[in-house]
């Protein structure tokens, strides 16, 4: 199965529309895709608006492949669940968010094992099929907690 997340926040249609091509060139894959309050409803993959914590939680970790916005939540989610992530990120130029962040953000993340992205939605197809092939690893674990390094400084930086 391939779980598609938009998130919670905002719609990203682009982002439906390109996945649900990729499941209609693929019906024998099981896509769902979590869309919001996006305006575009996918016609050869399953879907549905919204969930509880838990049960996105699930999808996750239960997916072959995690297809998600840029979002830290989505890249977080992927590596807590061991799950290879494929990410598309929005756009400020094309009304998707107030800025680019989320360019800069899988700028900062694609040298990580597990994660990764593609610029544009025509290219979510291919990337799609190469993880799926085998590229898909999962990412490299990280703590839940904070390093005792970070908790020191931060503390000296309280305690002045």
């Amino acid at each position: 199965m391939i779980f598609v997340s938009v998130g919670s926040m905002m719609p990203f249609d682009r982002l439906v529309r390109a996945a649900d091509e990729w499941a209609a060139a693929h019906p024998a894959t099981d896509v769902l895709i979590q869309l919001g309050n996006g305006k575009h409803l996918p016609a050869h993959a399953r879907q549905v608006r919204l969930m509880p914590p838990g049960e996105y939680r699930r999808l996750v970790e239960t997916a072959e492949l995690f297809v998600a916005h840029a979002g830290m939540g989505s890249i977080i989610s992927a590596i807590q669940a061991g799950r290879p992530l494929l990410m598309l990120p929005r756009r400020a130029d094309l009304g998707e968010h107030n800025n680019d962040h989320q360019l800069a953000t899988v700028r900062n993340v694609a040298n990580r094992p597990g994660l990764h992205h593609v610029e544009r939605e025509d290219q979510l197809g291919g990337a799609i099929d190469r993880l799926l092939a085998g590229g898909g690893e999962a990412p490299a674990p990280i703590s839940p907690y904070a390093s005792p390094e970070l908790i020191a400084a931060v503390r000296g930086f309280v305690q002045g």
